[in-house]
């Protein structure tokens, strides 16, 4: 069955509500869990799901996404596997950027179709979760559904974040609405009884997506919507026959700096809801680290990365990404260190000591909490960062608030003993 199938994943747009994160870097690019990326994500769905002919859509910010994949993401020649990227080109019949979800798809068809295969499963590239793809597409051959949308059941406070589909007792879709603020009661759908006891009674679009073959090409070169889940699908469950696949595993649609943060932090319960030591591999880019250090630091509920140097006080509910070095006798509570591309060398360190100017990471004596450090931070001595609801949200030129999270950008340098 999987070898009838083509996987596309949408590379996002501009992701301007995960700013400062993207502002080089586009939303699938950005790291998570300290070693990974986003597109790391769908990506391993797939492949753990026998899926290994993947397409990956780019357009925005996408120099290191399209660097990540390319190093990444590697077959042996006797395997007609592949993931590869799709960039948004100038054409004799279309000189613009993608417009929509749809729209880069729409775009993309014909490089897809040389290809053999009967269905399309259309992904995000901002989402974590872990599933199995098998089951969604056994279910959409067996219901001879023209389209299937993966759906996840949402509490009433929730339903107003999200595109609603009302299912029938056979897990048609009959009806669709974004994002409804009232009426509610209208759009509760069958869900089984541990769902109902949790009042999560309406279905959610996942932004999850199988087409048939012939249904792809005959929606997206007759219809001139340009994005999915407002306009292709809605209009599809008029006229064709759309299923629900219910999905009831844990899934967030990583697009907001509150989202990320809790995101990542919540990697650290004793049983996270993501599990990052499951059977099935999250697969990323391959580096030839060391094994971490850590001298004298107290540790409680931390993931870390390979490659890092830690000389804390303390390490508290946090994530520190590869390459992370840790001054003595710093504090860091509920963070998400992204860590570093390269080391610096001892001479270059020896330097930074000499003349007082912060190193790679984070110096001596910091008390950090509720924050994000972006890539190749130079955080130095004595800085106090202290996120949470007292500080208003902001954009500056080294951080950015958002929610109380403190997010500093990439590369960023803070002086000693500076306070936020």
């Amino acid at each position: 069955m999987m070898s009838k199938v083509i996987a596309v994943i949408l590379g996002g747009g501009q992701g301007t509500r995960l700013h400062p994160l993207t502002a080089t870097r586009s939303k699938p690019a950005v790291p998570i869990a300290g070693k990974y990326r986003l597109v790391d994500i769908p990506i391993s769905n797939c492949l753990n799901s026998g899926i290994d002919r993947i397409f990956v859509l780019t357009q925005f910010n996408s120099a290191s996404l399209n660097k990540h994949i390319k190093n990444t993401y590697h077959f042996n020649v006797f395997s007609n596997g592949f993931v590869d990227i799709l960039a948004a080109e100038q054409t004799p019949s279309n000189s613009g950027w993608f417009q929509g979800t749809a729209d880069a798809v729409r775009q993309s068809l014909h490089h897809i179709s040389p290809f053999e295969f009967d269905y399309v499963l259309i992904l995000s590239g901002d989402q974590l979760y872990q599933a199995d793809f098998n089951d969604m597409i056994k279910k959409h051959a067996e219901n001879k559904a023209d389209v299937t949308v993966a759906t996840i059941p949402v509490t009433a406070k929730d339903a107003s974040s999200f595109g609603i589909m009302k299912t029938d007792e056979n897990n048609n879709i009959i009806s669709f609405i974004e994002k409804p603020k009232s009426g509610l009661e209208e759009w509760t759908s069958e869900v089984d009884d541990q769902m109902k006891a949790q009042g999560r009674l309406y279905q959610a679009s996942m932004g999850i997506y199988i087409f048939n073959r012939e249904t792809i090409y005959n929606t997206l070169m007759n219809d001139p919507h340009t994005d999915f889940g407002k306009e292709i699908i809605p209009e599809a469950i008029t006229k064709q026959k759309v299923i629900s696949y219910q999905y009831d595993g844990y899934w967030t649609d990583i697009g907001t700096i509150p989202s990320f943060f809790e995101a990542n932090i919540g990697l650290t319960d004793n049983i996270p809801q993501f599990n990052l030591f499951d059977k099935r591999s999250i697969f990323s880019r391959a580096r030839m680290l060391p094994p971490s250090k850590i001298l004298g630091t107290t540790l409680e509920k931390t993931i870390i990365a390979d490659g890092c140097i830690i000389d804390a006080s303390r390490i508290e509910r946090s994530v520190i990404g590869i390459r992370t070095r840790i001054g003595r006798g710093t504090t860091i509570e509920c963070s998400y260190i992204m860590g570093c591309d390269y080391y610096q060398t001892l001479e270059q360190l020896g330097e930074a000591k000499a003349t007082g100017a912060p190193i790679m990471g984070v110096g001596e004596r910091c008390y950090i909490k509720n924050a994000i450090l972006d890539k190749n931070c130079r955080i130095g001595n004595d800085v106090r960062i202290n996120g949470g609801p007292h500080l208003e949200d902001g954009d500056y030129e080294k951080y950015t608030v958002r929610d109380g999270i403190v997010v500093i950008k990439k590369t960023a340098v803070i002086p000693n003993g500076t306070v936020i």
